[in-house]
Order: C-alpha cells, then structure tokens, then sequence
C-alpha cells in the first residue's frame, strides 16, 4: 500500500432534487443512484466508492431534504441523519438556478461549524453569472465552509476541483473495499432501482413517485449467460395500475424495455426482464409492505 494513502467517507447532502445523484453516478463513473426530475428520487442511503491512486473515498447518497409526510418520508429523513454522522466530510449540493434557499442556508450555518463541508453549487451553466456571483456571495459569508465549487454534475464540468477539496477531507488509512468494487449496494437492490428510474421517468407526471419495486426472482440460467428477473411494481390505487399498464400493456413495455438494456448492462449478460403492477393501498404508510421493499424501518423507531 502506498505511504500517505487516505480513506474516508463523504455524505453528498442537499435540498430534493439539486442534482445529488447526478454528482455521486459523475464522480464514481458508474450508475449507483438513480436519476429522475421528480424530488425524493432517492430513498435509502448509497454507497459508491472511488478508487484513486492515493485514495479510496466512499460517498453517501442520502435522500434529499424536505419535510417527512408519511413513514417512507420518515425513513428517508433518518437516512440523511444517519449519512451524516461519523462522516469525513460533507459535500452540499445546491441548484444554482433556484439560488440559495432559506433550508440551505440554515443547513450550511448548523453543518459548517461541526464537519469539513464543501459546496458544490450544481447547474452552473443554466444561470447566468449575476446569479451565480450572488450564490457565491451568500455562500462565503458562512463561517466555517471550507470551500464554494461552481460545477455542472449533469456535464460533469469542473469536477476536478470538487474532487481535490474532497480528497483533502480525507484522514489517512487503508482502503475498506476492493478496489474493483464501485458500490456495496447488491445487484438485485441495483435492480430495484433500475426499474424503478424507467417507471418515473416514463410515468412523468400522471402518478405521484409513491411507487415501490419488489424482486421476486433474480436468477442466472444454468450453463447459459442469461439472467431472469421476475418483478412487481408496487403502487397505491387501482387507477394508478391501469395508468403503470398503459393501453394494451404499453407503458408496462417501455418501462421493461428501457430497464433491460441498464440492466444488462449491469449483469454483462442477456436479461429476460417480467413486471407485474400490484396494488397495495397505503403502503407508504405501512410497515409490513415497507420492510418487504426493503427499507429497514426499524431505524424510525430509534429517536
């Protein structure tokens, strides 16, 4: 191992959808979060890791901040709390073009002055450079910020400074993970994900994001490079259902269509991809149906 080599992790915190997950998938090089334009995308805290000559860094995803309205809400609040303890180091995400909201700047003054943090000031090639100049105006008036990075995560442009400051959080030590390995998040979870990025990002804006995706079956042939995923897509009213279907089944064909290839790309082999909508009412609000989607909700009872 080399002398001097660092690893540590990082939290990537900020308001619902000011690019948090577009950053971890540019800076790790691979797809570990999924990317959508509704808020909340992301609901359980990620891991991806990067391997660099000197360093290991493991980045958190964590949800994106806003006020809980039912138990997934909660669960996914109590992931950002959990991502930032024990951190290194906190990356803040902000949308440029919506300015420095009241909830980052409250964010900033409380986390600055107990953890290294750095702001990553997102879309910066969608505002004009009045409005990024009174960001940074605003931002530098915070005590304690280590620094103020102007970046473009969906064009992945000045991501080299973000990453130097980053990489200066980090304390010395060995690396946790192998250094092949970009997420500890398993495949069938990763499926999950996938399917439901295509069903968001197809659905638009006629069912609300309450949907879940549960895997029934994630098997490879026998003797064949072929893998079989079985799923339901979890939603809340029969009118939703019909909705997911489409007319004659299409939109449940786009979305097992668009799903395949990431996830073939994902298991580097055929995939035979069937979904099923089920409805089950409420059930973001339930226990029982959240713990079967996988969220360990056991932490909402911890306070």
């Amino acid at each position: 191992m080399k002398e001097n080599f660092k690893c540590g992790f990082i939290c990537v915190a900020g308001l619902a959808n000011a690019g948090k997950s577009t950053l971890v998938n540019a800076l790790v090089g691979e797809k570990v979060s999924i990317v959508s334009w509704r808020p909340q995308t992301t609901r359980n805290k990620l891991l991806g890791i990067i391997n660099a000559e000197d360093y290991q860094m493991i980045l958190i995803d964590t949800p994106g901040i806003h006020e809980a309205k039912n138990k997934l809400g909660q669960y996914m609040m109590k992931s950002v709390q959990s991502g930032l303890k024990d951190v290194d180091g906190i990356v803040y995400v902000i949308d440029a073009a919506k300015g420095l909201r009241a909830e980052d700047y409250k964010f900033l003054e409380n986390t600055a002055k107990k953890a290294p943090t750095v702001v990553a000031l997102n879309k910066q090639d969608s505002v004009t450079r009045e409005t990024l100049f009174s960001a940074l105006e605003k931002l530098n008036s915070i005590e304690g910020l280590r620094a103020v990075v102007p970046i473009s995560a969906k064009k992945a442009e000045n991501l080299e400074p973000l990453m130097a400051e980053l990489a200066g959080m980090l304390p010395e030590g060995v690396p946790l993970y192998p250094e092949d390995e970009y997420t500890v998040s398993s495949m069938r979870f990763m499926a999950t994900e996938i399917i439901r990025e295509k069903a968001l990002y197809l659905l638009d804006k006629e069912v609300p994001y309450g949907i879940g995706v549960y895997i029934n079956k994630f098997e490879q042939r026998e003797d064949k490079d072929i893998v079989d995923i079985d799923a339901d897509i979890i939603c809340e009213k029969q009118s939703h259902k019909a909705i997911v279907i489409g007319k004659g089944g299409a939109t449940l064909k786009k979305i097992a269509t668009a799903a395949r290839k990431d996830l073939e790309d994902m298991v580097g082999m055929k995939v035979f991809l069937t979904l099923y909508v089920r409805v089950k009412d409420e059930w973001r609000d339930s226990d029982l149906v959240m713990r079967e989607l996988g969220y360990d909700i056991k932490d909402l009872k911890e306070d």
